[in-house]
């Protein structure tokens, strides 16, 4: 299983703050493409220009490998100033 988290905005826009999925996808875009069959909402938020991504806690780009047991958190870029 692979365990998915949502942050902030992302949370409140898709009415989840987590899932466990099996692990039949072999990395980030194809957990994206997945989870974009959803609906709308999840196709627009989990764009990746709207959707940092963190494997374990360690911020990866759409060609991470995952395995089972992995932690995958998606989250809005954050700004400062």
């Amino acid at each position: 299983m692979i365990k998915v988290l949502f942050f902030a905005q992302l949370r409140e826009v898709l009415g989840c703050a987590n899932l466990e999925l099996e692990a039949n996808v072999r990395n980030i875009a194809e957990l994206r493409a997945q989870l974009a069959q959803k609906g709308q909402s999840w196709q627009e938020f989990l764009a990746s220009d709207k959707a940092l991504v963190a494997v374990n806690q360690t911020l990866v780009n759409e060609d991470c490998a995952l395995n089972s047991g992995d932690e995958v958190a998606f989250f809005p870029p954050v700004t400062g100033g």
